[in-house]
């Protein structure tokens, strides 16, 4: 089997992480247009500085390789936004204390506090009630059962 420029690219990004522990990649798209689109996060977030860093050493790595004759290609280095679904347990994990929105394969929607993420499921803290009626309680969803996951932000 050949390696895929998907797999190409997705191994120079994760070496060009090696070095720095604290980030890791979320996803990568390659658009039919020769877009390619990475989605790095970090455990504490993300700077614009390592973008950039990160964008350049790839930008070389994929021009020395000559993937795309005459650099027929376009590179987009960012972190998800908020509305993108948390995939890897590491953002999880980070965006404990969050309100989340956790959507089951059956399309049923159960909202509440990201209490606590293992690589294996998720706890969040739900209420139920107003006032003295409030009832609290947890809820623990294995992460196989979660179709998508999305931090809630409320103003």
């Amino acid at each position: 089997m050949t390696e895929t420029q998907l797999d190409i690219i997705t191994g120079f990004v994760n070496s060009i992480l090696e070095d720095n522990t604290e980030l890791f990649l979320v996803s990568l798209k390659i658009k039919p247009t020769n877009n390619i689109k990475v989605y790095v996060d970090g455990d504490n977030g993300i700077t614009v500085e390592n973008c950039i860093r990160i964008n350049r050493k790839l930008y070389k790595l994929i021009e020395e390789k000559g993937m795309y004759p005459e650099g027929d290609f376009s590179l987009e280095i960012s972190s998800p936004g908020v509305d993108e679904p948390l995939k890897l347990y590491r953002q999880y994990k980070k965006n404990i204390g969050r309100n989340v929105e956790v959507v089951f394969a059956d399309d049923t929607k159960q909202e509440g506090k990201l209490f606590e993420a293992t690589e294996t499921d998720i706890l969040i803290e739900t209420t139920e009630g107003k006032g003295k009626k409030a009832v609290t309680q947890q809820v623990l969803i294995p992460l196989a059962n979660i179709k998508k996951a999305v931090v809630q932000i409320k103003f």
